[in-house]
């Protein structure tokens, strides 16, 4: 089992910056890629960017391409996801989570709470 838990979310105004926080525990956290998605209300959860086991390999969805960054720290059993040039359009409940890799979310078997992030007009 991986317990992962997100923090750093909060509101920011458009064109800020937040950086997520992905703490993981249990299993060896860096045998696992992760991946962030996010929740709007009345809309399907979304791919935003993952990165693989040892960090070597990044992607993210066309939308946060140039203005999110994915990292880990395996020593530090963390992911961030740093977000920057924020839009109104980024809002949503995002999540943290750790699996095989790839774009769906059924590629991931371990899934953290969420944390909102709001980003005002």
């Amino acid at each position: 089992q991986v317990q992962l838990v997100e923090s750093g979310g909060g509101l920011v105004q458009a064109g800020g910056s937040l950086r997520l926080s992905c703490a993981a525990s249990g299993r060896t956290f860096s045998d696992y890629a992760v991946g962030w998605f996010r929740q709007a209300p009345g809309k399907e959860r979304e791919f935003v960017a993952r990165i693989v086991s040892n960090g070597g390999t990044t992607y993210s969805t066309t939308s946060v391409k140039g203005r999110f960054t994915v990292s880990r720290d395996n020593a530090k059993n963390t992911v961030y996801l740093q977000m920057n040039f924020l839009k109104p359009e980024d809002t949503g409940l995002y999540y943290c989570a750790a699996g095989l890799g790839g774009l769906n979310f059924n590629q991931y078997d371990y899934w953290g709470q969420g944390t909102q992030v709001t980003v005002s007009s």
